[in-house]
């Protein structure tokens, strides 16, 4: 956890400066946007967090009768172990859901502080959101990996990013079918995307967020290697 939220605390410390400096070039905002208005981003991060920490995959598996599914295959709480239940209904449920409790806290960040410090709270509203799942308070720290919650927040801080994103993930789906590797892919494409597609304010943050799910994927990197990576529908 402690590595997690720092890479988090690094990119807050740096985001208001690189987006201040990136709108400030195009003459969007003063000067002084790195020296004003930071509560307006710690706000955000907060109503980013408190989505992102919601359970839905123990929420809904509790509900169905099923138990607590962190029990169960990796012990996550994402659509992926959601899914060794064998219902795919509760697994797609827990997809959806997860990505938009990172959908909605950045779209409402934009809106509720829209104008100079629009982007600023749509960042930090996503790296809130993804924190969240990642290390959600109600459950000791101990969440999913973010993919899913990253694929909101990708769509929530721009469109074409969000569709990068999701060309990724589903094309990596479909050739190889391990859920690791197609989140990997996706999250990076993410921050990749953000300045090819006009978007170089969004990069600290969806850079920040990938380096984060990749470190929480350290042990599939391993299996990957070791070509012990459980594909979609298999056993862990």
């Amino acid at each position: 956890m402690k590595c997690g939220v720092s890479i988090y605390l690094r990119t807050c410390r740096n985001a208001v400066y690189y987006l201040g400096v990136v709108k400030r070039k195009a003459g969007h905002v003063p000067d002084d946007i790195g020296q004003r208005d930071m509560m307006e981003p710690i706000f955000a991060a907060l109503l980013g967090y408190v989505s992102g920490s919601i359970p839905f995959g123990l929420l809904l598996t509790k509900a169905a009768g099923i138990g607590d599914v962190r029990n169960i295959g990796s012990g996550n709480i994402g659509a992926t172990n959601v899914l060794r239940t064998g219902n795919k209904g509760l697994a797609a449920g827990t997809l959806l859901l997860d990505l938009l409790k990172g959908l909605a806290p950045v779209l409402a960040a934009g809106f509720i502080w829209a104008g100079d410090m629009s982007d600023v709270t749509k960042a930090f509203a996503a790296g809130g959101a993804v924190i969240g799942h990642c290390y959600p308070i109600w459950l000791g720290f101990k969440g999913g990996k973010g993919v899913a919650t990253n694929a909101g927040v990708a769509f929530g801080l721009a469109w074409p990013i969000g569709l990068a994103y999701a060309a990724i993930w589903l094309s990596m789906l479909g050739i190889f079918r391990i859920s690791s590797l197609a989140g990997m892919a996706a999250v990076v494409a993410a921050a990749a995307a953000a300045p090819l597609f006009g978007f170089p304010q969004f990069f600290p943050v969806l850079a920040a967020i990938a380096a984060l799910i990749i470190y929480l994927h350290r042990a599939n990197i391993g299996r990957l290697l070791k070509g012990e990576e459980p594909k979609i529908g298999g056993k862990k």
